[in-house]
């Protein structure tokens, strides 16, 4: 079986966000992970390798039920990626961070709040924080998939971060927001006030405006 013709774009895309996150310090040298859909499989990061010296030809494609087309060892999270791929058909890419701010929230076990309408970015009114379970397991994929529901990003307990998107490029902006809002979360939880958080029909509004505003766009 070959690679679906768009392959080689999709691996240089891959590894050029991956280095551009590791450059960020959104997933330090070998943290994290990015896939996309490729054929009936999906090609993911290889797992233990700097994300600085990774090229094209060493991410990995793996067919449907794991098992390894070409490439080494995949991610270790191999699994929560293709948990998501079987239960979001819509979802094209998953990237999968240690962001800073945004994972210091999970080690909390704290979510993010409708505090900046921003949030809607990920789906609907807050960011939720997934239940804990070790790395690499189909336990992690599964509190993955319920932290998820109707949502594009969440936390993942002591653990991360998990954007998915209709392509890598949507994935890895929402990422970066996640971070970003975690960021600003932080800070005002620190300084000491108490965040006034948006109700649930200002956020549908707000979500109702995205909506419009992509049909625009």
């Amino acid at each position: 079986m070959t690679e679906p013709d768009d392959a080689p774009e999709m691996r240089a895309e891959i590894v050029r966000l991956a280095q551009a996150l590791d450059a960020a310090g959104m997933m330090p040298s070998k943290s994290g992970n990015l896939s996309c859909r490729a054929g009936d499989g999906m090609l993911i990061t290889p797992s233990g390798l700097p994300y600085a010296v990774m090229t094209p030809g060493d991410l990995v494609w793996l067919g449907p039920d794991g098992q390894v087309r070409s490439g080494g060892k995949p991610s270790s999270e191999w699994r929560l990626h293709q948990a998501i791929y079987r239960a979001r058909p819509e979802v094209a890419a998953v990237v999968h961070t240690h962001s800073p701010k945004a994972t210091a929230l999970s080690c909390a076990r704290r979510g993010i709040p409708a505090f900046h309408y921003m949030v809607a970015l990920a789906g609907g009114s807050d960011i939720r924080c997934s239940d804990y379970a070790t790395f690499g397991t189909a336990e992690l994929a599964e509190a993955t998939l319920r932290a998820l529901e109707g949502r594009r990003a969440a936390l993942l307990a002591n653990h991360g971060v998990v954007a998915v998107g209709a392509s890598l490029a949507a994935a890895y902006t929402l990422a970066l927001e996640v971070e970003n809002l975690a960021g600003q979360y932080l800070a005002l939880l620190a300084s000491g006030l108490t965040p006034v958080v948006l109700d649930d029909a200002e956020m549908a509004e707000v979500l109702a405006q995205f909506g419009a505003y992509k049909r625009l766009g």
